[in-house]
């Protein structure tokens, strides 16, 4: 007697048309590509980056705590530059806010160097055999934040740079730049407030209401809750207004 295998009810995928129902699309699991090793090394390196820049500036602020009520933190927005695609794969090793209080406006801007050596020179910062525009950060910064709260009051603001270095490498420097003050995290508390009183606590409280505000850096307002349309328990935006007849 001769016994022959037994067929399978349904065919194979390979054995049916390419229009068969069977045929669907690929699914999104077939469709996902897994990251490469290098994609996958530049991704965890942007966050870790992103990390030490983020305590890197905590560390900073907390040093501010001391300086009492009267002095306000808001954080810089990023500026609207253009960046190449090479400056887009490379992450920020800084962070930028603003102190306001009665010792004046400081665009501080953070440097996280951590146990490397930095020499500083007049405009020049040596960290690691590299020179990064440290110096001329903090000004550019500072003067955007200038310009923008000069044209929010229609008064000159003057915003003093601060190039903060975080870390527990050696400092060495040979002649401080000019118009910018230099500083490491744990002396920024008393040099902001070195200069003495400059504005009053009022007018510093202004400023920093008029900082925080989207449309002082060219960002758009947010809704307030006054131009939100509220409607009845049970109703929403959907249901239909009752006709008059």
């Amino acid at each position: 007697m001769t016994v022959f295998p037994a067929r399978r009810a349904i065919p194979t995928s390979r054995a049916l048309p390419s229009g068969s129902p069977l045929h669907g699309p690929p699914t999104t699991l077939d469709t996902v590509r897994p990251p490469s090793p290098v994609e996958w090394a530049r991704r965890r390196r942007a966050e870790r980056e992103a990390r030490r820049v983020e305590a890197a500036g905590a560390r900073a602020l907390g040093r501010l705590d001391s300086l009492g009520p009267s002095w306000h933190i808001t954080e810089l927005p990023p500026a609207e530059t253009r960046r190449t695609f090479l400056d887009a794969q490379r992450p920020d090793e800084r962070s930028s806010f603003l102190a306001i209080g009665p010792g004046g406006l400081f665009a501080v801007t953070i440097a996280d160097h951590g146990r490397t050596r930095v020499m500083v020179a007049g405009d020049v910062v040596q960290i690691n055999g590299k020179r990064p525009s440290y110096v001329a950060d903090a000004r550019r910064e500072a003067r955007r934040a200038g310009k923008a709260l000069t044209n929010a009051t229609g008064l000159t603001i003057p915003v003093t740079p601060v190039l903060t270095f975080v870390g527990s490498g050696d400092i060495s420097v040979y002649g401080l730049p000019k118009d910018c003050l230099v500083a490491t995290h744990r002396e920024l508390d008393r040099l902001l407030v070195a200069g003495g009183d400059r504005i009053s606590p009022a007018t510093a409280d202004k400023l920093y209401r008029i900082a925080q505000a989207p449309t002082t850096w060219g960002l758009p307002a947010q809704p307030e809750a006054a131009t939100y349309r509220w409607y009845e328990h049970g109703r929403t935006a959907a249901d239909k207004q009752p006709t008059r007849r």
